[in-house]
């Protein structure tokens, strides 16, 4: 293979250290991964004439660093852990460890056309926030599965007898608690979202769409700065609902789903499931259809979860609500 003449540099990313590695030549350093570190790591880049940074994600320890080679003017790239491991092995590199891997990402930057757009500093606070909220309703759905275990009439037999029900008192007054702290979450969330026009412009527009609340939007407008700017295979795959084809020679695989925004995705299912069959026309007659010719359940809100991610992205891009007298409209992309 021809070698790439760019030169770039690769950023092994920990939560105390950024290992750094140059490409074609191979020149290293360590920094901590703090403000100091950071400044230390663009001096030095910019010493070394580099001009493209690669980065791999890392559950956000990359997230600040980021931000700041952005504003330093380095174009970045964010490659996902696969695409570094899949560049290893195709490069029969068995070796490991934070210089190597740091190497490694180096060179994948510099043959890589993917780009990383300086990340907007209002959607990463939203974001904690919300998943704070996600947090909350994780425990209440962990409380009311506590709470089925005491649903069998002997075991609330000894309960009545020994304890007077004040397990299931306890559990009941957390989940009422913990209910409305999530209720008051998101209210707040939502008026910090409104103080920005922009955003409030897009909340208002995923909000028109028959079947999405306001927590489904606040996840879109938060988790998926991209709607509206790209298309409807695009968004699909970003979500994690794109189906991939699976065949080889004869063989004829079933169509399956794969990767995405796990986050985004739970959102828009649980939206999707109520929309399909009651709120939204559309969905509701897609459900239906997809079913009659055989689909299952699953396969069929995996459509309607693809239609509603794709309403969202066109009402965005088009800058229209949605509309219930010309459904076929909404669909198009």
């Amino acid at each position: 293979m021809t070698e790439i003449s760019m030169k770039a540099a690769g950023i092994d990313t920990g939560k105390i250290w950024l290992d750094v590695a140059t490409y074609p030549v191979s020149d290293k350093q360590k920094v901590p991964n703090n403000a100091d570190g950071w400044q230390t790591l663009a001096d030095w880049l910019e010493r070394q004439g580099i001009g493209r940074v690669g980065i791999e994600a890392s559950g956000g320890y990359e997230r600040d660093v980021i931000a700041y080679l952005h504003q330093r003017g380095f174009e970045v790239v964010l490659l996902q852990p696969r695409q570094v491991r899949a560049f290893g092995l195709y490069k029969l590199r068995r070796a490991k460890n934070d210089q190597l891997d740091a190497a490694l990402i180096a060179e994948c930057a510099a043959r890589s056309d993917a780009r990383c757009h300086a990340p907007d500093s209002r959607l990463i606070a939203f974001g904690e926030w919300l998943l704070f909220i996600e947090q909350i309703e994780a425990d209440i759905a962990c409380l009311k599965t506590r709470r089925e275990r005491f649903t069998d009439r002997r075991i609330l037999e000894e309960i009545e007898r020994f304890t007077d029900r004040r397990i299931l008192e306890e559990i009941d007054r957390s989940t009422g608690e913990l209910k409305s702290r999530c209720k008051a979450q998101l209210a707040l969330l939502q008026a910090a979202v409104r103080e920005h026009d922009d955003l409030a412009r897009k909340l208002d527009l995923i909000e028109s769409i028959d079947g999405i609340g306001i927590r489904t939007a606040l996840t879109l407008v938060i988790l998926m700065p991209e709607l509206g700017r790209v298309d409807r295979e695009e968004i699909a795959a970003l979500t994690g609902v794109a189906p991939y084809d699976d065949q080889s020679g004869k063989r004829e695989g079933e169509r399956h789903i794969a990767g995405g925004r796990a986050r985004v995705r739970r959102a828009l299912f649980n939206a999707a499931l109520p929309a399909s069959q009651r709120w939204n026309e559309t969905l509701v007659e897609l459900y239906d259809r997809l079913t009659a010719k055989g689909k299952s359940h699953k396969a069929a809100l995996i459509a309607c979860v693809r239609k509603l991610i794709i309403f969202a992205n066109t009402v965005v891009k088009r800058q229209t609500p949605w509309t219930k007298s010309a459904p076929q409209q909404n669909s198009c992309a």
